[in-house]
């Protein structure tokens, strides 16, 4: 009966430092292999080359939009263009016409 005590108290006192160390451990995981780790980094940097890509395309995209509506400005329009988009939006095209679409 006496092995039994012995027992039990070498479980006890090995219980904390084991839960200690799982614990541990998992963060150590986790800040390796977790969805923010070590790991991730290299994914994150491929997002970003391609976000910045993204971003040279929209930001041209932008720019090819200011330049229209600085072109459709009110007190400056310009009548080639206005008159073309009026024509497209409503459909007023005449059959004899040959409508060239520039891209600026």
């Amino acid at each position: 009966m006496r092995g039994k005590p012995k027992s039990i108290g070498l479980i006890r006192r090995a219980a904390l430092p084991a839960m200690a160390l799982l614990v541990v451990g998992t963060f150590a995981g986790h800040a390796i292999a977790g969805q923010n780790g070590l790991f991730a980094w290299r994914g994150y940097s491929e997002q970003l080359e391609a976000r910045k890509v993204e971003l040279a395309a929209l930001e041209a995209e932008r720019s090819q939009l200011r330049h229209k509506s600085a072109l459709l400005d009110p007190r400056k329009a310009d009548p080639d263009l206005a008159e073309e988009m009026v024509r497209k939006d409503l459909g007023m095209i005449r059959s004899d016409e040959v409508v060239v679409p520039l891209d600026n």
